[in-house]
């Protein structure tokens, strides 16, 4: 129950200050410091939320597509050329900087390249979100090979183990932790590398959406759009969190541990 309720009191800062942050956006709004047509209230948002939640439903069936296929297609890339830098030496020199170099191009550059090679369906998109997604998960991958203890790996040698082994009981379990710590961050930037290709070019997609309202001077609709990208993003943060619970559940009981512990402590305290 302690454990509980410092977890419940742990995010009420944050809750406060997004509280307040709305609060002052809205008295902003009432008092006309900034113009209606330039910044919509709250109160306008969520009621454009509301109204448009069909419309920005069916454009986020596409981006969501986008996203997911993107995001897949990205971790897949991510674990075979890691697990393939790991292995060769070589390898790793030499593509390792060209990884850095792909971080250093603006999105907003690729994406209108991208749509030129190869049109305005969902290709371009799922590429540019390949992109966005690779790097962090790849990186953290290599990371967490090189983590491992080499004493550990002596010792599974010395065992007889083959490499196959050393990789699935000792470097790739050690690789998780940061695997999913780059697999949470690239899966809040699949959905965001959707839409800023999507706002080059297509037919369907909460980018293409964003387009047409802004055109239109529906400000208040395209920040409905935002919030929507937000919760979305913030949904598959959680999904992530769910699949390494379950694929971990070390950790679980490692937390469960040392709350039992705290709780003995405070107890004797007491």
């Amino acid at each position: 129950m302690t454990g509980k309720l410092q977890n419940i009191t742990s995010k009420l800062p944050a809750v406060i200050a997004l509280a307040l942050i709305i609060i002052a956006w809205q008295i902003v709004c009432i008092t006309g410091i900034i113009p209606d047509y330039m910044l919509p209230s709250p109160v306008n948002v969520i009621k454009a939320f509301i109204t448009d939640l069909p419309t920005i439903l069916s454009h986020a069936v596409f981006t969501l597509q986008e996203a997911v296929y993107g995001l897949l297609i990205g971790v897949a890339l991510a674990f075979v050329s890691a697990t393939l830098m790991d292995r060769f030496l070589m390898m790793n020199r030499a593509f390792y900087p060209l990884m850095i170099i792909t971080q250093t191009i603006p999105t907003i550059a690729i994406a209108p390249v991208l749509v030129l090679w190869m049109g305005f369906g969902m290709a371009p998109k799922i590429a540019l979100v390949v992109i966005t997604t690779y790097f962090p998960i790849a990186v953290g991958l290599l990371d967490g090979y090189k983590s491992v203890d080499p004493d550990a790996i002596n010792l599974m040698r010395s065992m007889g183990a083959s490499r196959m082994q050393i990789f699935r009981h000792v470097k790739f379990p050690a690789s998780l932790t940061p695997f999913f710590s780059g697999l949470k961050i690239s899966a809040s930037y699949a959905v965001v590398g959707a839409v800023i290709a999507e706002w080059l070019g297509g037919f369907n997609g909460l980018g293409v959406y964003m387009t047409r309202v802004k055109k239109a001077y529906a400000f208040d609709k395209m920040f409905a759009v935002i919030l929507f990208i937000v919760i979305i993003s913030l949904l598959l943060m959680l999904l992530v969190n769910v699949i390494r619970n379950i694929s971990m559940p070390w950790l679980r009981a490692e937390k469960e541990s040392d709350n039992c512990k705290k709780e003995t402590g405070n107890t004797a305290k007491a």
